[in-house]
């Protein structure tokens, strides 16, 4: 069962410098201490489901600059809709994914993808 979103602020993810953890995702990919407090937070475990299920795509698994590292943002918009968009650079999207209900709490935020964790910026 998922917590109800708390407040949150992008002060309390940048907080996070570095890991002492690394939880294990059931799809094969690895994730922080940040990205933990801020799923457990924000109530958005789901945004690391969608992170690790975009990486069997061949869209991504077949790109050698994803390969590297891929930068993931997602966007809340007004109407609570949204959008997550994997980058290999800023503005080069790789591939985007129309969120069409979110109760995130955050207008956006960053998140990393590098040999296989997702990691805040911060953690970076």
């Amino acid at each position: 069962m998922t917590q109800s979103p708390q407040p949150l602020t992008e002060a309390d993810l940048a907080q996070f410098t570095g890991t002492s953890t690394y939880y294990q995702h059931s799809l094969g990919v690895q994730y922080t201490d940040g990205v933990h407090y801020l799923a457990e937070r924000a109530g958005a475990y789901w945004l690391i489901d969608a992170i690790a299920s975009w990486q069997i795509d061949p869209r991504v698994h077949r790109d050698p600059m994803l390969q590297q590292i891929q930068f993931w943002k997602l966007v809340v918009n007004d109407d609570r809709s949204a959008l997550l968009v994997c980058e290999r650079d800023e503005g080069d999207v790789a591939v985007s994914q129309e969120i069409p209900f979110t109760d995130f709490p955050l207008k956006q935020v960053r998140l990393y993808f590098q040999n296989g964790v997702v990691l805040l910026p911060s953690e970076y």
